[in-house]
């Protein structure tokens, strides 16, 4: 559930045509049924000695579950701009709220399971981390090292993989 108490395959999302214009909305079970491309947040989520949180996404999750996620973030809603939805999503996800966040890049994910126009933003916060338990099972800061070694041996959402390789290519004092 998101904040508002709307079970999740029932709120409405923000769908879009391949150019990332707004045609419409439509429920998140509709939207994964028929894998519509749809918005959503990537929030890279970095403590203050750089390290980077790392989550693990619950079993029943609608798309990647079980997967390792290096973003906080989700779905865009109808009527939500992704400044909002990103807040919207950090706070609900793990706690946190009140700090600035630095839109990095858009940018496209498509595989058989998700159609995604995606913005990516980072942040600085130390915590306290509160996962929300019916989204994320896991969760820790760690160093980047740690985390490539992580993503040699464990699942990891394909379209998070994809924006932290761009995100380290574009900013390789990140490593």
């Amino acid at each position: 559930m998101n904040m508002n108490n709307t079970p999740a395959g029932q709120e409405l999302v923000a769908i879009v045509d391949e150019e990332n214009r707004l045609v419409g909305c439509a429920s998140r079970g509709v939207m994964r049924r028929f894998n519509l491309i749809h918005r959503a947040t990537y929030i890279l989520l970095f403590n203050s000695r750089g390290e980077l949180f790392v989550q693990q996404r619950t079993q029943s999750k609608d798309v990647y579950p079980g997967c390792y996620d290096i973003a906080s973030g989700g779905v865009v809603q109808a009527g939500e701009d992704y400044d909002l939805a990103a807040r919207r999503e950090l706070a609900e996800e793990v706690g946190i709220s009140g700090v600035p966040l630095t839109p990095l890049f858009d940018f496209y994910w498509q595989d058989g399971n998700n159609k995604v126009w995606g913005r990516a933003y980072r942040c600085v916060a130390d915590g306290p981390v509160t996962l929300q338990e019916e989204e994320v099972q896991w969760g820790r800061f760690m160093h980047m090292q740690d985390v490539q070694l992580l993503r040699a041996e464990k699942p990891f959402t394909p379209d998070g993989l994809h924006l932290l390789d761009r995100y380290l290519a574009e900013r390789p004092e990140s490593v």
